[in-house]
């Protein structure tokens, strides 16, 4: 027996088959897009939480600096700097400050590492006093204060950190291996 052929089909039910089709391939476009989109959100929440990682896993690697021992035996060690002149903060016309500061460290070893790190030390100590206005130097506790930022500075390029201030702002003892910041001479002008 011969096959009887196949009916043409009708407009209808081909419209209807184009339609599906064109449905399938949309809703398979917007499966693509959700995964893609789910896939960069969790790549950048994966790269965050490994970034973040990394940082406090570098602050864990890198240990801390020991607290500074002075040897009431020995002698301490003083480290000159050249002198510092510097225009001060503008107050009642121009005026400008010369000193020739002396650190006080509490060893040997610690004036060599501070010979390694004077260019940075002398940049923070100019912006230190230029910042400074000639009233507040007047004082021998506005002297004192500076000595004090100075002493604190200087530790913080060796990666000691600040010590803890008492309620009348003074430090409750040195933190780092420069002990304290001496005037050999203080000219405000």
């Amino acid at each position: 027996m011969a096959k009887a052929p196949a009916k043409p089909e009708t407009e209808e039910a081909t419209v209807a088959k184009g339609g599906s089709k064109k449905l399938v391939v949309i809703i398979a476009a917007l499966v693509v897009l959700l995964v893609a989109v789910g896939g960069g959100l969790g790549f950048m929440l994966m790269k965050k939480k490994h970034t973040e990682g990394e940082a406090d896993g570098a602050h864990a690697a890198e240990p801390e600096k020991p607290k500074v021992v002075v040897d009431k035996g020995k002698p301490p060690t003083f480290v000159p700097l050249e002198a510092f002149t510097v225009n001060l903060a503008p107050e009642n016309g121009e005026h400008f400050l010369q000193a020739l500061l002396v650190l006080k460290v509490a060893d040997p070893k610690a004036g060599d590492e501070l010979k390694m790190y004077m260019p940075e030390i002398r940049h923070r100590v100019n912006l230190i006093l230029s910042g400074r206005r000639p009233s507040e130097l007047v004082s021998i506790q506005g002297r004192e204060d500076l000595a004090e930022e100075i002493m604190e500075e200087t530790n913080d390029v060796l990666g000691y950190p600040p010590p803890p201030k008492r309620s009348t702002r003074r430090a409750v003892e040195p933190t780092g291996p420069v002990l304290a910041v001496l005037f050999n001479t203080f000219i405000v002008q």
